[in-house]
């Protein structure tokens, strides 16, 4: 499965942004999806994940209460919506797919990534 995130951009700290996760897939409603990221000098670190039929959601804790993913299967398509972002929520953002797993785990397909800087 080919995957493209988009909708990164530049915006001041508490402001909000919707990144898209594009699928080229026909089967993508069987894969769950991840939302990734990483600033320069960082390990990659987990933001939130959805379960193949959007009935399973998970968060990492730095971004619990600001961001929701979502998912619309029926145009292949994933969704994060970032709230009430910081500064250290700057970083590029990877979207990534797996067909068994779920979660903050390493999938097995990824795609290209999205920038997101915050000011302050």
């Amino acid at each position: 499965v080919q995957l493209q995130a988009s909708g990164g951009g530049l915006v001041q700290a508490g402001g909000s942004l919707r990144l898209s996760c594009a699928a080229s897939e026909g089967n993508f409603r069987t894969y769950a999806i991840g939302w990734f990221r990483q600033a320069p000098g960082k390990e990659r670190e987990f933001v939130a994940a959805i379960s193949w039929s959007g009935g399973k959601v998970y968060y990492g804790d730095s971004v619990k209460g600001r961001f929701t993913i979502s998912r619309d299967n029926a145009k292949n398509m994933v969704y994060l919506q970032m709230n009430s972002l910081k500064p250290e929520d700057t970083a590029v953002y990877y979207c990534a797919a797996d067909a068994r797993r779920v979660g903050p785990v390493d999938y097995d397909y990824w795609g290209l990534g999205t920038q997101v800087t915050v000011s302050s």
